[in-house]
């Protein structure tokens, strides 16, 4: 039993048939079958069921696919850490993001990581509802996580980086623009309001806004994106809320001040004896700017 067979059952798991996951890791199906085998019969257990239209994972492969998941991203740690000491950064830095949060800071920050490191890979884990966050932590195969606030119970240990104004996104032409003023809330009571997918972190924070201010506007749409949520209010479906760093390139002229100004504070959580990956990414983070309004040129 072998890592590379750990990662052959996470492959089969992941595309549901061997044909498919033996061409994603480039084997041929035979082999790839024979391997799986050979992990089942050393385990004892049967991982995987059979069916004409490919395979699904049993209670038994599900428990071990989780362990397995671990036991791989570890293994991709060590060899990251040891060509790290070398001054090359390889292997995956695995980051969570909550919805909004970082969306121009982060990319910027991991173009220039890449500029440095090309060989390093990323995998981005974005918009993770509380229960896919835990869920994620549980396993272990966090390596930095883009949040308002740390997890209950998570390890991580908090860097600040600044903090993230919330701004209301307004069709241009609507009433409300007149005269160029900060919004209240009180102010978009009235108004259709664009929400988020339900247990997204967004949505629960919106929805605690509004109740601790005694509102219930009409909500008209939902989008699991901030960007469709700005391109629905810019073709006049309703207004929203949203991180001011994550209202897209081209739409800040629909971004409106509020009054008084809500922000949260923008962590950044690494895991418990992080890597270089994770500090060189910690590094370049810190080096942006965190104030969304002064991205948008929206000033105080």
């Amino acid at each position: 039993m072998n890592l590379r067979q750990y990662e052959y059952a996470l492959a089969v798991a992941e595309e549901g048939s061997m044909t498919a996951a033996a061409e994603r890791l480039r084997v041929t199906q035979p082999s790839l079958s024979q391997q799986i085998g050979a992990l089942e019969k050393h385990l004892g257990v049967q991982l995987f069921t059979r069916t004409p239209s490919g395979v699904t994972v049993t209670v038994a492969g599900r428990a071990f696919l989780a362990e397995a998941e671990i036991a791989t991203t570890a293994s991709r740690r060590a060899i990251t850490a040891a060509r790290a000491a070398d001054g090359e950064l390889t292997g995956e830095l695995i980051v969570a993001v909550h919805m909004g949060l970082g969306a121009r800071q982060l990319p910027q920050a991991l173009g220039e990581l890449r500029s440095v490191h090309p060989k390093l890979q990323v995998t981005l884990h974005e918009e993770p509802d509380p229960a896919d966050m835990e869920r994620l932590l549980r396993q272990g195969v966090l390596d930095m996580v883009l949040v308002h606030r740390i997890p209950t119970g998570c390890t991580f240990a908090p860097h600040p980086l600044g903090e993230e104004a919330y701004v209301a996104v307004v069709p241009t032409a609507h009433p409300l623009r007149a005269g160029g003023a900060a919004l209240r809330l009180d102010d978009l009571a009235s108004q259709g309001w664009i929400r988020f997918r339900r247990a997204s972190l967004l949505d629960e924070y919106l929805a605690r806004l509004l109740a601790d201010g005694g509102l219930s506007p009409h909500t008209v749409a939902r989008a699991s994106q901030i960007s469709t949520a700005v391109r629905l209010v810019a073709q006049g479906l309703g207004v929203t809320v949203v991180p001011a760093s994550a209202v897209p390139e081209g739409f800040e002229n629909l971004a409106c001040p509020l009054t008084p100004a809500l922000t949260e504070p923008v962590i950044a959580g690494v895991r418990p004896h992080p890597g270089t990956a994770e500090l060189a990414l910690l590094e370049r983070l810190d080096r942006q700017t965190w104030c969304g309004r002064t991205l948008l040129g929206i000033a105080d």
